[in-house]
């Protein structure tokens, strides 16, 4: 586990007890070294080097040539340094725990307590969104076949985004569908439902009026009809007279839109194809990208 303090990563020997450990008893003079003591606690060698220097686990004994050696106190003594560190007490607060007999130990430790809880809470709610993008990138709308059917009306095919998982599932614009349905409730795919809805009346509506390709009136359809998309992923210019072409030339597609009125299909991609060529986009060589 990374301790922040020191940079280090640290094994709590949270097995071992308080006591001073096997090979070592309150009888021993000779001491540990800091080599040895790493080893049985788990706990880094520059770890044991920082906790001298700020006082907080100093070697009681010292060689003829200056290392540091570790009595049976000392052991037990950083034996409760890893078991606090390892609960998430700091470095100063585990002094204040240690040293300071005013410290309200039950007390630091229900705060502790309390931090732990938080980050478990946070950490459950980390761990149901990553299972809500996995299960998007892989089928796409995280509706049950009830809410599609009450949402998209009962001609929906809960197929559909199994099918556009297959087909698309490799490209950048599956990767934002995806992430843009693992965050979006029933009730928001009701708004972008509407939305899209009340798109097509209009548009059915406007060819009724006989609003010509490239007018204002025209442009500002077009320009609504990729922001309606959005909701699904961004959409280029080049993007939408592929997929006018493809409402145009798709059975599936043409017969959504001449289902709507008869024509649609075709009249969108006139309107799709004259505010392309306004903005510099031929429709000729258009791609998706």
């Amino acid at each position: 586990m990374p301790d922040p303090d020191t940079g280090t990563d640290m094994h709590p020997a949270l097995g071992a007890g308080p006591g001073p450990g096997p090979g070592l008893d309150e009888t021993d003079t000779a001491g540990l070294t800091v080599g040895q003591v790493s080893a049985r606690l788990g706990v880094t060698v520059r770890a044991l080097h920082h906790w001298d220097e700020i006082g907080l686990a100093r070697p009681s004994l010292r060689t003829g040539a200056g290392y540091r050696l570790y009595t049976a106190a000392d052991l037990e003594r950083l034996h409760r340094v890893v078991v606090y560190r390892e609960i998430g007490l700091g470095l100063d607060r585990i002094q204040a725990v240690l040293d300071d007999s005013g410290t309200d130990v039950p007390a630091a430790l229900r705060a502790q307590r309390a931090q732990v809880a938080e980050r478990v809470e946070r950490l459950q709610r980390l761990g149901a969104g990553l299972d809500r993008m996995i299960e998007a990138h892989e089928r796409g709308l995280l509706l049950t076949v009830e809410q599609q059917a009450a949402i998209f009306g009962p001609d929906w095919d809960p197929e559909g985004p199994v099918k556009a998982r297959q087909w698309y599932g490799d490209t950048t614009q599956w990767r934002q569908y995806a992430e843009r349905s693992a965050a979006r409730t029933p009730e928001e795919w009701q708004a972008v439902h509407d939305a899209v809805a009340a798109l097509d009346r209009d548009l059915a509506a406007a060819m009724d009026a006989g609003v010509a390709p490239g007018s204002p009136a025209a442009d500002a359809l077009v320009d609504r009809h990729r922001a309606v998309f959005a909701a699904y992923f961004p959409l280029t210019r080049q993007m939408q007279v592929c997929l006018a072409r493809t409402y145009a030339s798709d059975p599936g597609f043409a017969a959504h839109y001449d289902g709507i009125r008869p024509g649609l299909a075709e009249w969108f991609r006139t309107v799709v194809d004259a505010s392309a060529r306004a903005h510099g986009v031929d429709p000729d060589t258009a791609v998706w990208e």
